[in-house]
């Protein structure tokens, strides 16, 4: 038998308190009033500060965030993905985080404004202290292995591709008002800078079209200088460009270090062919950008349904799905707008009322996709639904 709840007990009145305090803010909810005052809490969505904006280059900035309170931290050399809003519409991107986890709890990102970026060019040129971004939690695999000790490492980093490097080396080798401080490799703590011997064994071939374009190279010189690296960097101005069959010779015992490479698509497909060719070890990160070129009609696939339908550019993807036979979330025939959205994970569409083209891109808009109303949506090129 149930048993009920004495009229004035807490849980009776806390209930009451809560729907009272619902109809006061209606249509919004507490928490809709609680993200104007504390959008960093423990609960809330989780959001970030931007604490300051640091130039490195003419073209790239350290962003540094201080991140809500459900942060759950991270591994040197992972990546975030940051949702900023931009001429009104939020935009997500991915960066690797340049820094292991700080004193002070905060977390940075370094940013190259590419030509026509959007986001990149927002964040290096327009952001300032004080504006709130979305995040997510930091992913990736592209991190060192727990046990150091007797290990030979090679960093090979081109362009931008020095971003997560950076935050394994930080993290390694700390830099104080004294200088760099080596680690030992062994139980985590710290040497007094320029040793006379040092266990971590890394090479760092950095690459960079000049060193003007070379973003934390005087970081890099100085950790070399210190003895903490042994760095080796090339300019396309001076040296031309980077072939991997030099790398035998730019780093004589290259059989005996594990690669850790980032950078374009063009040197990591070539370092994979030449380390496995060889059988060396090689881990890589690389943002590989995708190009979602609107068009008319195209394969629509419907992920979790395991079915595609090939569309032309007037059927909207809702009744062409149903035709295949696929039941598909609606409330459009019974007056009931909205019912009928779903996330797309990658791929455009364009909007049959307007002609406007949305777009989701592997990579830089939100993992959860991009919500589209699938009945007055026909495809713009090939695109993939979770449904």
């Amino acid at each position: 038998m149930a048993l009920l709840e004495a009229p004035g007990s807490p849980r009776r009145l806390r209930d009451r308190l809560v729907r009272a305090v619902e109809a006061a803010t209606t249509p919004l909810l507490p928490a809709d009033y609680l993200d104007l005052f504390a959008p960093l809490r423990s609960g809330a969505d989780l959001r970030g500060r931007i604490v300051s904006v640091h130039p490195e280059t003419a073209d790239a900035a350290t962003i540094v965030i201080r991140p809500g309170a459900d942060w759950a931290g991270h591994v040197p050399g992972q990546y975030i993905r940051i949702g900023i809003d931009v001429d009104g519409v939020r935009q997500w991107r991915a960066y690797s985080l340049t820094h292991g986890p700080r004193a002070d709890g905060h977390i940075s990102i370094t940013v190259k404004a590419v030509p026509q970026g959007k986001v990149s060019n927002h964040l290096v040129h327009e952001a300032v202290p004080g504006t709130l971004v979305h995040l997510e939690q930091a992913a990736g695999e592209f991190v060192l292995p727990d046990d150091l000790a007797a290990r030979k490492f090679l960093f090979v980093t081109a362009g931008s591709g020095v971003t997560p490097v950076i935050g394994m080396l930080r993290n390694l080798f700390p830099v104080t008002d004294e200088g760099v401080l080596v680690s030992d490799g062994l139980d985590g703590h710290s040497l007094a800078a320029r040793p006379t011997e040092n266990p971590l064994d890394i090479t760092v071939v950095h690459v960079a079209p000049t060193r003007p374009d070379s973003i934390f190279i005087d970081n890099l010189h100085e950790l070399h200088e210190a003895g903490a690296i042994t760095l080796v960097d090339r300019y396309d101005d001076v040296h031309g460009v980077l072939g991997v069959d030099q790398l035998e010779e730019l780093v004589p015992d290259l059989a005996e270090r594990t690669t850790y490479a980032c950078g374009p698509a063009g040197l990591l497909d070539a370092l994979g062919q030449h380390h496995e060719e060889r059988g060396l070890e090689l881990f890589t990160e690389q943002f590989r950008p995708v190009v979602i070129s609107a068009g008319e009609g195209g394969t629509v696939t419907l992920e979790k349904s395991g079915v595609s339908v090939e569309l032309d550019g007037t059927t909207t993807i809702l009744d062409a799905a149903e035709e295949a036979g696929v039941l598909m979330p609606s409330g459009c025939r019974m007056g009931i707008c909205m019912g009928c959205v779903l996330p797309m994970r990658e791929g455009a569409v364009r909007d049959l009322r307007n002609g406007e083209i949305t777009t989701a891109t592997p990579g830089e808009t939100n993992t959860g996709g991009v919500s589209i109303q699938t009945c007055i949506s026909t495809p713009a090129g090939p695109c993939h639904i979770d449904h």
